[in-house]
């Protein structure tokens, strides 16, 4: 059966300088004791043990919280991988003539994407959204945006529905014209 210092030698709790302080430690508190009880004097307590116990138990913490770190990182890194992957999966393809510009904001800058007129309907009217991976912007259905909100809200750009008012509108009667471009 090793000592216990071999044991936390073995685990890494103390190097090899600490465990022959704590052996030499350890003979200097046996002579005293031996000499204390030789005179009748009390003895001390050993605390030695309780300070080697300590440092597993601090060791055993850190470790722990160590742990917690890394696996919120992986658990993190797996989320995007996840998103990503669904952005892939459901990305709409904007053709290659598309040519009406579609200004959104993204990180309080204007950003500008080609689309084509329905996609541009689509996306007024919110039946689409933008999904952002890296520095790349693609359109997905707006139910896909919903879900991928739900695990990472900032990879999903969506734009609200414009809501059609119809209590005392002045220009009710009157239709926007189809090639107005704000």
């Amino acid at each position: 059966m090793a000592s216990l210092a071999d044991q936390l030698l073995n685990m890494g709790v103390v190097d090899k300088k600490k465990a022959k302080k704590s052996q030499h430690q350890q003979r200097q508190t046996a002579t005293k004791n031996r000499k204390a009880l030789q005179s009748g004097k009390t003895v001390k307590s050993d605390t030695i043990q309780q300070d080697l116990a300590q440092a597993q138990h601090d060791k055993q913490q850190r470790d722990r919280d160590l742990n917690k770190q890394r696996d919120a990182e992986l658990a993190s890194k797996a989320q995007i991988a996840e998103v990503g992957q669904i952005i892939q999966q459901h990305k709409i393809e904007i053709p290659a003539e598309a040519d009406i510009a579609y200004n959104f904001e993204h990180k309080s800058k204007v950003k500008k994407i080609y689309v084509t007129a329905t996609q541009q309907q689509e996306l007024t009217q919110a039946y689409l959204a933008i999904a952002i991976t890296g520095e790349h912007y693609y359109l997905i259905p707006d139910k896909i945006a919903a879900r991928i909100e739900q695990r990472l809200p900032e990879y999903v750009i969506r734009s609200q529905a414009e809501q059609q008012s119809t209590d005392n509108d002045p220009y009710a009667d009157y239709q926007i014209p189809d090639d107005l471009m704000w």
